[in-house]
């Protein structure tokens, strides 16, 4: 069996753009965003309740891990009542780590796996090798397979990375380009940032939502009419063009606000994030429509 490289529903439905939330972002939201109708100090919302925000806000999809074999019938059901696909969460640092995980994904229904592959450490050509067989894997089990873009991964380095991918021409990545802006420490486009970039933009298949100033991982966008949010919207826009340059029909490109709780988020001395996170992430998909929109011209 051959894994398709982009997700797809095999429907023959226009390529199209699913917004869905990251439930590693769902952490201590009560807790820290009162706005968002939490107090202080009080416990996560519950998976039902969860779910069902996501899927009120507008949301198709939810990423996260795939939940132990006995929680899995009510997250099915769950899902199904909500009508969220779901993207799956995965950690390799050997080929053989990922077969587990992709058995379960198939079991789960999962739309596709995302990987951050283990770790920062591996470079060179036992990255390249490494990228290469987890790749084959997937394929072979007939699942649409992204890396992740990350530091403290095999794809820390922004440079490494366009390294890999030319090397491995049909790697498709999970592009969240706020790890390159604060680890490189630009809070804006350059040059060599858009040469960079700008191997990376087509492997896209699918994009994680966060914005960085090239000092902090994860600032607050605003509205994305201004700051770095600007610069992060051209890169999504441009990436969604790419991507639909190469995608079918039943295509879906999975957009991805991922705005995790402290330490990701700031916070101020007394306690508390600096922003409403789950405000935040509304505002992130709206620009991911936006793009989608923009990208078609």
């Amino acid at each position: 069996m051959s894994a398709p490289r982009l997700c797809n529903d095999g429907s023959a439905r226009p390529p199209r753009l699913e917004v869905h939330q990251a439930l590693w972002g769902m952490i201590g939201i009560p807790g820290a965003s009162p706005a968002a109708g939490g107090t202080p100090g009080a416990p996560d919302w519950p998976l039902e309740e969860q779910l069902a925000r996501i899927a009120a806000a507008g949301f198709t999809g939810v990423l996260g891990s795939i939940p132990a074999p006995a929680d899995r019938p009510r997250w099915r059901a769950l899902l199904a009542e909500h009508r969220l696909a779901f993207g799956a969460m995965a950690f390799p640092a050997r080929p053989e780590d990922l077969d587990p995980v992709l058995h379960a994904a198939r079991d789960f229904g999962a739309a596709y796996v995302n990987a951050q592959v283990m770790d920062g450490f591996v470079v060179g050509e036992a990255a390249v090798a490494l990228l290469g067989a987890l790749d084959e894997r997937a394929r072979a089990a007939g699942i649409p397979f992204f890396v992740e873009t990350h530091r403290g991964r095999v794809t820390q380095d922004l440079l490494r990375t366009v390294d890999y991918v030319r090397q491995l021409p049909d790697l498709r990545l999970t592009l969240d380009l706020s790890h390159y802006a604060v680890a490189g420490e630009f809070p804006g486009p350059s040059p060599a940032v858009e040469a960079a970039f700008g191997a990376l933009l087509p492997r896209a298949g699918s994009l994680h939502a966060r914005v960085s100033n090239g000092e902090q991982v994860q600032v607050d966008a605003g509205d994305g009419s201004r700051g770095p949010a600007v610069h992060f919207r051209r890169w999504w826009t441009e990436a969604m063009r790419q991507w639909r340059a190469t995608a079918g029909p039943g295509g879906i490109l999975p957009f991805v606000p991922e705005l995790g709780p402290p330490g990701y988020a700031i916070t101020r001395p007394e306690g508390g994030e600096v922003s409403d996170r789950w405000a935040q992430a509304l505002v992130l998909a709206d620009l991911g429509r936006r793009c989608w929109e923009e990208s078609a011209g």
